[in-house]
This record gives structure tokens, sequence and C-alpha cells, in this order.
């Protein structure tokens, strides 16, 4: 009989310090990316021309992320585009 295994969470580890702000926002958009471009692939969005900038949007908001901008929108439809 199979015993069902516990997962633990992932340590996080913290940014590196001292870095500009720009890096630091590149990072959580590109993060805030990947995350929707998940998402969409997991509801069937499989073609980035069908992720309008509404759709995404719309993820965001069913999976409680931050509305994204045009930019994070365009960043989605290329994670999209390359998988």
């Amino acid at each position: 009989m199979a015993t069902a295994s516990t997962v633990r969470p992932v340590h996080k580890k913290p940014l590196p310090a001292g870095l500009p702000r720009e890096w630091y926002e590149s990072h959580n958009r590109r993060l805030k990316a990947m995350r929707l471009a998940i998402s969409l692939l997991d509801s069937g969005t499989y073609d980035a021309k069908r992720a309008t900038n509404r759709k995404i949007r719309t993820m965001a908001v069913r999976t409680g992320i931050h509305r994204p901008s045009n930019v994070t929108c365009k960043m989605v439809r290329a994670f999209i585009k390359e998988s």
C-alpha cells in the first residue's frame, strides 16, 4: 500500500541587494508574465494571437494577480509563442 508523501514548500532566497531599481522591476515583471502565461496555457490558450490584453487581464483577476500593463501583456504573448 502506497503512502502519500508530503511536499514541502520551496525555500525562497532573497533577491540580491544593491542592484538598480530597474532590475527589480524587470525581474518582477518577468515573474508575473511567466505566471500568467502558465495560467493561460493551463486554461487552453496555446496561440499567442488568441491571448489578447483583455484575456490576459481577465486571467490575472481570476488568479489574484495585479492588473498587468501593456508591456507585461506583450511579454506574456512572447512566452506563449516560445512554448
